[in-house]
């Protein structure tokens, strides 16, 4: 087919997708590619041609040829145009070796965009000011400096937070100050409440910390206030650990609603709420944490590295002023004070505009790999949201997840099964989460996808039971 003759169907999409243009735009392209409408060689139409077609700029079909190219789904020839590549000669289409090094669909960090020119930019300008480079190798207060804290404050506001700088501490990432608050509130042998299925690093801290982890009831809009109204009771504990935005790992995000039932539940029972943001930070206007609805008994933890760069650890808590005083008192003890140059680079980002920057990058990059997840998932049910780069895969009879992800192995692909993330006793669902943001490139993201999707449809005898 040649495309100066196709017309592409998006008019429809392009109106109702909760994407940008640009990207629903490459993922129509791309899944038109993907099947064959396609053929490698093709001359995609110019920009302007397509542009007046879909009623669109010029510069979003040039966005939207540009994720074609990250893709490996076409090329540009300077002064020619932009042609589909061949996927068959290309590494797109090759196949898995089991001498090749896994492709890593299990583990999280955020997908390198801008962050290098970002950094130096930042060394610029801090090289350019000899007091405050002196200052940042001076020993700092153990909640951050005041400049710090107001970055701080202004990174939470995102989330509904009281922009308050005196209600922030300045941390060395969300784990960090997870565990300090759960150092200064809670004792050996104490109950801590978490959702059935919860963040890994919070249940491995738990365990170190000789806490009773108990998942608490979930459905698709996130923790369940009467199970967490009966088990506040029945435990009697204080103690609660919840991620409501961009839940890691099922990808949901609790409705307005819920979110002030929960509140209720922590007002009444006299809970401590410790709320993970990490991941909400993707997004471009984050719904209000529950923290806003019960400052006074909570703790809102979040940090740059899922967002920006993994070694950026820089991470922000929120609470009352007395129990941020005891917290620093916490982490005095073991590393007197946060290093302050992360945190000075961090404050160049927020207060230049870096840091949105940065985010809006990131947030482009797991839309086209999203995009391609549901173009090469296509026909299979799995749980996903927009802007987060986790896919939530339940699995159909007669798989279990364990077996599933040892032959997704030995195909040289890695995946997290839902055990990984049961807190407590609780029986965990028959899925696996899949991350997108791991891989180096689209064309690894792609391979590693469609051994997903031929084992998950081609089980061994000893699975089917044959």
């Amino acid at each position: 087919m040649n495309l100066n003759e196709y017309r592409v169907n998006t008019a429809f999409d392009l109106e109702q997708e909760a994407v940008p243009k640009y990207q629903a735009i490459a993922s129509e392209l791309a899944l038109t590619i993907r099947n064959g409408q396609l053929a490698a060689g093709e001359k995609l139409p110019p920009h302007r041609v397509l542009a007046h077609r879909l009623g669109v700029t010029t510069g979003t079909v040039s966005r939207a040829y540009a994720s074609l190219e990250r893709l490996g789904l076409a090329t540009a020839r300077v002064g020619d145009g932009t042609y589909v590549r061949n996927l068959d000669t290309d590494t797109v289409g090759s196949t898995t070796s089991p001498q090749t090094a896994p492709i890593d669909l299990a583990h999280n960090v955020a997908i390198p965009t801008d962050e290098v020119h970002a950094l130096g930019l930042a060394f610029t300008q801090l090289g350019q000011d000899p007091e405050r480079l002196a200052e940042v190798l001076r020993y700092q207060p153990e909640t951050g400096t005041k400049r710090h804290r107001a970055a701080g404050a202004q990174w939470l506001r995102r989330f509904g937070a009281s922009g308050a700088a005196k209600r922030v501490l300045v941390t060395h990432g969300a784990q960090h100050a997870l565990a300090g608050v759960l150092r200064t509130i809670a004792r050996p042998g104490d109950t801590l409440l978490a959702e059935s299925l919860s963040y890994p690093g919070m249940l491995s801290l738990a365990r170190s910390l000789r806490l009773q982890v108990i998942g608490l009831e979930m459905d698709d809009d996130g923790l369940l206030p009467d199970a967490l109204d009966r088990a506040a009771q029945t435990f009697n504990t204080k103690l609660l650990f919840c991620a409501p935005t961009l839940h890691n790992p099922t990808t949901g995000t609790m409705s307005a609603a819920r979110r002030h039932d929960i509140a209720a539940v922590i007002k009444r029972r006299g809970l401590f709420l410790m709320e993970d943001v990490v991941h909400a930070a993707i997004l471009d206007k984050p719904p209000a944490a529950i923290s806003t609805l019960v400052p006074a008994q909570s703790f809102l933890m979040s940090s740059m590295s899922k967002v920006m760069a993994p070694g950026l650890r820089v991470g922000y808590l929120e609470a009352s002023p007395e129990w941020l005083d005891k917290v620093a008192a916490s982490i005095r003890t073991d590393c007197w004070m946060v290093a302050p140059l992360m945190p000075e680079i961090a404050t160049y980002w927020l207060e230049s505009g870096e840091a949105q920057r940065l985010i809006d990058l990131q947030r482009e990059r797991i839309g086209e790999r999203l995009a391609l997840a549901r173009s090469a998932l296509a026909g299979i049910d799995f749980r996903w949201s927009h802007h987060h780069p986790h896919l939530w895969l339940p699995l159909p009879p007669p798989w279990r997840a364990g077996p599933f992800a040892a032959t997704l192995r030995q195909a040289g692909v890695l995946v997290r099964t839902a055990d990984q993330f049961a807190a407590g006793r609780t029986p965990s669902p028959n899925a696996v989460r899949i991350s997108l943001n791991t891989v180096s490139s689209p064309e690894q993201l792609v391979i590693g996808l469609r051994a997903v999707v031929s084992v998950l449809r081609n089980p061994p005898a000893s699975v089917a039971g044959v």
